[in-house]
């Protein structure tokens, strides 16, 4: 493990000697963290306290900090799965849900709120989804998705009509009792609350797991150790428009530290209680500690066969009579004696615990998903198997250095003098690539954990793993950012050449759900290296050429009711695909021109991405005589049959409409009036389209189309493209290892950047034009109207609709 960068603020925060107040952290699968901390402002001396703090793991300077409103000291936040919602509550029962606003990070509302008078929440969590997926690492070799990433069957906590999920919380608070809160389709919100159980006691610490059966379980204890923990089964269900919450007591445990003579009053208070998955709620971990030490115990509840009474032995058993059985939790593992412990993170990767998977796993080094972290008082951090609790790995905070288990250090760790610096909250990532802390002085940071936890491994064996784990993020969905901070410039290739072949090997189906991932995770892998930047400003392009032929083709409709399967837009790529002639008019008569027919202002409001597809189509084709040079921004398109495909269908749409109305023709700039410029490209693009569109066969472009499209310079006047991101975020300038140092709300510049570097080559200068990314529209240097930047890659787009623009201007 090694830090990866911190971030701190400007003034120190207000809670340096203030150790009671709880810190608290949340890391959503869009890699956004929400933390908290209690800041004073030292010049009017009033506590700014109860912040909600959002950042993008890209661009951690660039915080984002709500004034939540609450009135006491925000104690729990929950993301939800698909991490767009966030969910805050306190230490006086007040619940708050937030979500973006127009899908801002940098804006958020809160939208609902329920509340417990007076009675600070403990624990809290989203209602489940029914969605649960299981990573098999022994199937990591398999071809097929879907033996390596399975669907579980897992019932939804509370469904509506037809089996969908219905969305809403639960709390446990500090007097036992446990709310629920639902949002119902209509936007209202239907809430109830209910004892856990009749004889209702202080409730310290609680956590809340879900089963396959759509049950909730919580466990709970009022934080002694020589108390049970209790665990409780709560349903919630809906009745005549009512929220009603049944619970019922389960099984509950003592901890084994106060059974032990020697241990006994060693540690008196539970400091910590987690299940160690959402999903799993029969395996818990528990902490006790004292000022001094702390221990670590995991729980695990199993079936067991009741005994009989001898009274009873003897008796003939009755055919098909089985033996009692009971539910009784028994321990798997303890830890010796530990530091202090102060947080907490357990992993969140899905990865399945199986004999099979576990000794796989075991041989092949993949530790992701496998351990747990906990920090220490001293600064340090231990990652701990998640079922046996020995050390995989040790990090000491203030060197930032890590090693493992079993090796000695050169130089024994010397104390500072005063309070140590220390996580108060610890989360792991969604693939469990890294850790985010934040410390008692307020500080955030980032520490990058090893896929096979700082044991050496062979280059084959470590971009399998990084394959697999980015295998996972395309088929869930899930941000790919920790996945990256382990990626070196000399893997880059690889690791894209790899990705590919396996998703070939997907079935159609499937290959057209992940065709714009696997597009976004190449791009991001090839920013990270000069000699496939270039790649990536391509699948930019391609990203975009996606998204405007899906626009453009979902425009068309039938022209009469009773069409057959195929859409308009199926038809024409069909003909398009068939039809190989290179004259632009003769491929059009084969259509239902009807089909086309479009009112005016929409046509017209889509003028500028039409301009774009032309813009685009020229500069390629201008620059197929300089295809030896790879580092050219769009050398991919030309062997990409299927992207030329696509520029075709759009080019012969564009024409057709261009009959409709001429106004919404791209504009070229030609040396010549009697020039058809489009039936020009389109027949150069045909052309070029025929030598790549077999991908197994791709021919060379004959003699006579490189002489044309030397031509087209002296022709048409070739645009200069600007879909170019910018390389500003972090993971560009981590390569090197050393640790960043950074400050919340000042943005960050690599010291001693050569702005003639490879990798800064296709960065655009301050005071170039600014471009609407998503609408193809220029805004100028300084734009005079409200715009949105993408956190992760800084394309810009305008706040307002197109046709909004197009209406002012």
């Amino acid at each position: 493990m090694e830090v990866v960068y911190v971030c701190e603020w400007e003034k120190r925060p207000k809670n340096n000697h203030c150790p009671s107040i709880p810190l608290v952290c949340a890391w959503s699968c869009r890699n956004l963290i929400a933390f908290t901390t209690d800041l004073k402002n030292e010049e009017d001396d009033k506590e700014l306290s109860h912040m909600i703090h959002i950042i993008d793991t890209e661009h951690p300077w660039d915080v984002y900090s709500i004034n939540s409103g609450h009135r006491e000291v925000i104690s729990c936040l929950e993301w939800d799965q698909s991490g767009s919602r966030l969910l805050s509550a306190d230490g006086d029962g007040e619940i708050k849900c937030w979500a973006m606003k127009e899908h801002l990070v940098n804006s958020w509302e809160s939208i609902q709120s329920s509340s417990v008078d007076g009675d600070p929440i403990v624990a809290l969590s989203w209602l489940h989804n029914g969605v649960k997926l299981a990573l098999h690492v022994e199937k990591s070799g398999s071809t097929n998705f879907g033996e390596k990433f399975s669907r579980v069957k897992f019932s939804p906590s509370l469904t509506l009509f037809g089996g969908k999920p219905m969305e809403g919380w639960l709390a446990v608070t500090v007097s036992g009792l446990v709310t629920v809160s639902l949002l119902k389709p209509n936007g209202a919100l239907l809430s109830a609350s209910e004892s856990l159980c009749r004889l209702r006691g202080r409730v310290a610490l609680a956590d809340i797991a879900f089963t396959g059966g759509g049950n909730i379980v919580v466990a709970a204890t009022d934080g002694s150790s020589s108390s049970p923990v209790q665990f409780y089964k709560v349903c919630v269900s809906v009745v005549n428009e009512k929220c009603r919450i049944d619970t019922e007591l389960l099984p509950s445990l003592f901890m084994r530290c106060t059974t032990d003579p020697v241990r006994r009053d060693k540690y008196p208070a539970v400091t910590h209680l987690k299940f160690l998955t959402r999903e799993n709620s029969e395996q818990v971990l528990l902490c006790a500690s004292s000022q001094m030490g702390s221990i670590v115990e995991c729980w695990s509840l199993r079936k067991e066969g009741l005994p009989v009474n001898n009274i009873f032995q003897h008796r003939s058993p009755v055919v098909g009579e089985k033996q009692p059985m009971i539910l009784k939790w028994r321990i798997l593992s303890a830890t010796n004696d530990l530091d202090r412990v102060s947080a907490v993170a357990l992993p969140k990767l899905p990865i399945s615990i199986s004999n099979t998977d576990l000794k796989v796993a075991s041989d092949t080094k993949f530790c992701p998903g496998l351990g747990l972290a906990l920090s220490f008082h001293d600064g340090s951090i231990q990652i701990l198997h998640r079922l046996s609790l020995h050390t995989m790995g040790m990090f000491y905070g203030s060197s930032g250095s890590s090693q493992r288990v079993g090796d000695e250090p050169a130089i024994k760790r010397q104390r500072a003098g005063g309070p140590a610096v220390h996580f108060k909250a610890l989360q792991f990532s969604w693939t469990s690539l890294a850790l985010v802390g934040v410390d008692n002085h307020g500080k955030l940071h980032m520490i990058r954990v090893s896929p096979s936890m700082g044991q050496l491994l062979d280059m084959n064996t470590l971009l399998r793993h990084l394959l697999f784990l980015l295998e996972y993020c395309m088929v869930t969905g899930y941000d790919w950012w920790d996945v990256l901070l382990h990626v070196q410039p000399g893997m880059v290739h690889n690791l894209v050449e790899k990705l590919h072949e396996e998703y070939m090997r997907q079935n159609q189906a499937l290959q057209q759900v992940l065709a714009t991932r696997i597009v976004a995770v190449k791009a991001s892998l090839c920013k990270l290296s000069s000699a496939t930047a270039a790649r990536a400003n391509d699948f930019h392009a391609k990203l975009l050429l996606i998204a405007i032929s899906s626009t453009l083709k979902s425009l068309l409709r039938p022209h009469v009711l009773n069409t057959p399967d195929k859409s308009p837009g199926d038809r024409l790529a069909e003909i398009c695909t068939k039809n190989t002639d290179t004259d632009i008019d003769k491929v059009m008569i084969n259509l239902k021109t009807e089909e086309f027919v479009l009112d005016g202002p929409p046509l017209q409001s889509l003028q500028q991405l039409i301009q774009w597809v032309g813009d685009f189509v020229l500069y390629l084709l201008a620059n197929l005589p300089n295809q030896g040079s790879i580092v050219r921004p769009g050398f991919g398109f030309l062997r990409d049959g299927p992207s030329l495909g696509m520029l075709r269908e759009m080019m012969v749409m564009i024409r057709i409409w261009g009959l409709l109305k001429p106004g919404c023709l791209p504009i070229y700039t030609a040396t010549s009036d009697n020039q058809d410029s489009m039936s020009l490209l389109f027949r150069l693009l045909t052309k070029l389209w025929l030598c790549s569109r077999d991908e197994s066969h791709p021919q060379e472009p004959d003699e006579t189309l490189l002489d044309e499209c030397c031509l087209l310079p002296s022709q048409l006047l070739v645009p200069s493209m600007d879909w170019l991101p910018i390389n500003d975020g972090v993971i560009t300038k981590i390569q090197s290892k050393h640790q960043l140092r950074l400050q919340f709300g000042k943005p960050y510049t690599l010291p001693g950047l050569n702005p003639n570097s490879q990798m800064e080559i296709f960065s655009r200068s301050p005071a170039s034009q600014r471009m609407d990314n998503l609408r193809c529209l220029h805004m100028g240097i300084c734009p005079t109207e409200e715009s949105k930047a993408c956190t992760r890659y800084k394309l810009t787009s305008l706040n307002k609709s197109a046709l909004d623009v197009l209406q002012d201007n």
